[in-house]
């Protein structure tokens, strides 16, 4: 089963790969995903530049409530194309009618490579691999987190369709102790003023069993307030209606910081 799951998530990032050089017209590229949003970019820092984002995150459903207070997502540029990723969250779980738990999420570490850049199309693409891993608390034992690591296998690409950036990621999850799965994204945005960026985003995860799968919709804003700091801004639900472990509301306030400071482009 599992080679199974294998062979159809690489056939997903196959198709998604042929779709994205048939589909795309001659612009130049723009990238739109990234924090606030859940789809990631091909975008990096560039080199030897910092992007944090430090953000707060709920996710409410009927019974429970999860929230990263707050989430904390340090991004590093090496070279122009390559960027190191560290991620973690200090989580607050609560399930009615139990009280609030509390503890560390798991580190988050990625490699994000943008193998394809072309000016003349204004098409980027990247992959993006990234591997969750429990921290020596007890998070686990708690039910804060899951009992094993998993590893995240996505492709992203963006483009310039006129005056809509757009930008979407598919990949593959191996999960250790639990079901494999899938995660697909996409963001379309525009620069209604050369400070504020307003963008909508479909998000989806599942698992290959069909045991836990959400599909969310959400919309977002940036705002460039001064060097560094830009203002992240994102609210949504699920699309199917809030039951069944489905959530009511979703969303990301928080705020970015472009280091060392420079002038926005």
């Amino acid at each position: 089963m599992r080679t199974v799951q294998a062979s159809y998530g690489r056939a997903i990032l196959w198709l998604l790969g042929i779709w994205i050089f048939q589909s795309c017209c001659c612009a130049a590229s723009n990238a739109q995903g990234g924090p606030p949003y859940y789809t990631n970019d091909p975008g990096t820092p560039g080199n030897r530049n910092w992007e944090i984002n430090l953000g707060y995150m709920p996710f409410l459903y009927n019974a429970e409530s999860i929230t990263h207070t707050p989430d904390v997502d340090i991004n590093y540029g090496v070279g122009d194309r390559i960027q190191l990723t560290f991620e973690n969250a200090w989580l607050r779980v609560k399930t009615a009618p139990d009280n609030a738990k509390y503890g560390l999420g798991q580190d988050q570490l990625g490699v994000k490579w943008r193998f394809y850049d072309d000016e003349k199309t204004g098409l980027g693409i990247s992959v993006f691999p990234q591997v969750s891993i429990n921290n020596l608390n007890h998070s686990v034992r708690r039910g804060i987190t899951p009992p094993g690591a998993s590893l995240i296998l996505p492709i992203e690409f963006t483009k310039k369709l006129g005056p809509i950036d757009i930008n979407g990621e598919a990949g593959y999850q191996a999960v250790h102790l639990g079901p494999d799965g899938w995660i697909a994204g996409f963001v379309a945005g525009h620069d209604v003023t050369k400070k504020l960026e307003l963008d909508a985003e479909f998000y989806g995860i599942g698992t290959f069993n069909n045991s836990n799968n959400q599909q969310t919709l959400g919309a977002g804003a940036r705002y460039k307030l001064r060097p560094p700091f830009i203002l992240l801004l994102m609210a949504g639900r699920s699309i199917a209606p809030a039951r069944n472990g489905q959530p009511y509301f979703v969303g990301y306030f928080g705020m970015q910081f472009l280091l060392p400071p420079k002038p926005f482009e």
